[in-house]
């Protein structure tokens, strides 16, 4: 009777009411805390739904959770290199940034060891990347001590070309749905930008999308719709920003510090963010599915 009623007064004042009792926008964890160092960055998820974070257990390690939040130990990255940022292309490779020895990484699908895919001496510390429909990747490059930043361009080939320079501290890095526009946040300045992205892959018309008053910004991804969620390091917390800019939630995160995050679950509409103050991956429920899970299931 009291459903009925719920049901009644609802349609009456033109309410909506979910079809399922599913909590979204609430993090809860899911590994063990210290699993993982204070490096914990990343995390991206395969086709069958694990995920990858970086430093697990030790620094150079990139482990491997279960949608259960078993972990283990994947790759080890060689010499004295330290993965960061990680994506994955449609035919299931794994892209890994070191911020150390200024390369990025391939390890080939149902492999588990890295191969040099592309170096430039001129970086910094190549950290998040971010990736195309066609496999054309991203990669932000902060200078910290210098507070300045650049974004590089590397082709399906390896080649790495310089795509913007002049910039703040440049963090997390994302592609928009249609390809158009590529998203680089400033941590230090706390600036998000949005480039044009033309057809050779070049970067133009350089614009302000939101700047933040306090705390830092690291990791972002976006949604099918294109609207961008930001991880606010220091404030414990991730935003879901819309296409242009605009402020549609705040999620608190159990931990001070996420670093970055990623789609994954069964739907896509689950997210994975790595948070350093307990060193470990938290997850929570969104109402869309990610960009980069449903080009990886093949279904864009």
């Amino acid at each position: 009777m009291r459903s009925m009623m719920v049901l009644l007064l609802s349609a009456g004042l033109g309410w909506s009411v979910p079809s399922t009792a599913e909590d979204l926008f609430v993090a809860t964890p899911l590994t063990a805390e210290r699993g993982f160092t204070a490096g914990i960055e990343g995390p991206a998820v395969d086709v069958a739904g694990n995920v990858y974070a970086a430093n697990f257990g030790r620094q150079q390690a990139i482990g491997i959770v279960t949608p259960e939040g078993a972990a283990r130990e994947f790759a080890l990255l060689p010499g004295a290199s330290v993965p960061n940022g990680m994506r994955f292309d449609r035919e299931g490779a794994l892209y890994v940034a070191d911020y150390v020895g200024h390369n990025i990484f391939r390890i080939a699908p149902g492999a588990s060891t890295p191969q040099l895919y592309a170096h430039e001496a001129r970086m910094t510390q190549p950290n998040d990347l971010a990736i195309t429909a066609d496999g054309v990747l991203y990669a932000s490059d902060p200078d910290w001590e210098h507070n300045t930043g650049r974004v590089w361009r590397i082709d399906r080939g390896g080649k790495v070309s310089l795509a913007a320079d002049g910039m703040g501290t440049a963090n997390g890095i994302e592609v928009s749905p249609d390809g158009r526009i590529l998203y680089v946040n400033e941590s230090e300045q706390r600036n998000i930008w949005a480039f044009a992205i033309a057809a050779d892959g070049g970067l133009s018309n350089k614009r302000l999308l939101r700047r933040f008053e306090d705390f830092g910004m690291d990791g972002m991804r976006v949604d099918v719709d294109g609207n961008l969620y930001v991880s606010r390091f220091g404030k414990g917390t991730v935003v879901k920003l819309a296409p242009d800019g605009a402020l549609l939630r705040e999620i608190r995160l159990p931990g001070a510090r996420p670093s970055n995050l990623c789609f994954g679950g069964s739907d896509g509409r689950t997210i994975y963010v790595t948070e350093v103050e307990h060193q470990r991956l938290l997850r929570f429920r969104v109402d869309r599915p990610g960009l980069e899970w449903r080009r990886i299931q093949g279904r864009q």
